[in-house]
């Protein structure tokens, strides 16, 4: 497979395995993966929060690792990048709210390269308004927001991934596998 030049974007809080995890592995595969949040430069650091399934109404958070960005949010230009991947966590909630982002969103929408969304990263695709008339997974709870905004939610558990066009989408980090390996197709 040829090498791919991917963009993530993430924020403090971001879920600890749904960035960790995708950076190193899409690294692993041969692409080059920029990690970038609003407001930060490369070098500097943000802070991510783990979530767990243990039995409760919702999942629980603890301190995750510090993650160093090595790329600056101010220098992206979408059109150098061939795909782009939006991790969940408590960041999407906030990094949702900065126009420069969701116009990157959409000019990866328009161009149909691959978008990849895992749990709350839906709120990121939602607010760029690029789910109408597509199906999704995301986290459970964020089902409404999907559905509200014209798209369509998919229950397919915590441990499969879901493709509609360009967009590659999951419930949360247990689905690592399946979203990367049909991310990966995509590329």
């Amino acid at each position: 497979m040829m090498s791919k030049k991917i963009l993530i974007i993430a924020g403090d809080f971001v879920e600890d395995y749904e960035l960790m995890v995708p950076f190193q592995c899409l690294k692993m595969l041969g692409h080059e993966v920029d990690v970038v949040c609003p407001d930060k430069r490369a070098q500097e650091q943000i802070k991510t929060a783990i979530h767990d399934f243990e039995g409760d109404q919702t999942y629980s958070e603890k301190p995750g690792h510090n993650f160093t960005l090595n790329a600056t949010f101010d220098d992206v230009n979408a059109s150098s990048y061939d795909a782009l991947v939006i991790p969940g966590g408590r960041a999407p909630e906030y990094i949702r709210l900065n126009q420069r982002v969701l116009e990157i969103v959409q000019e990866f929408d328009n161009n149909k390269k691959p978008i990849a969304s895992i749990c709350h990263g839906i709120q990121v695709l939602v607010a760029a308004g690029i789910i109408k008339d597509r199906t999704c997974s995301c986290y459970p709870a964020c089902a409404p927001d999907v559905n509200i905004n014209g798209g369509k939610w998919v229950d397919i558990g915590f441990e499969d991934a879901y493709v509609d066009d360009n967009l590659v989408t999951a419930a949360a980090w247990p689905a690592h596998p399946a979203w990367l390996a049909k991310f990966n197709e995509l590329l």
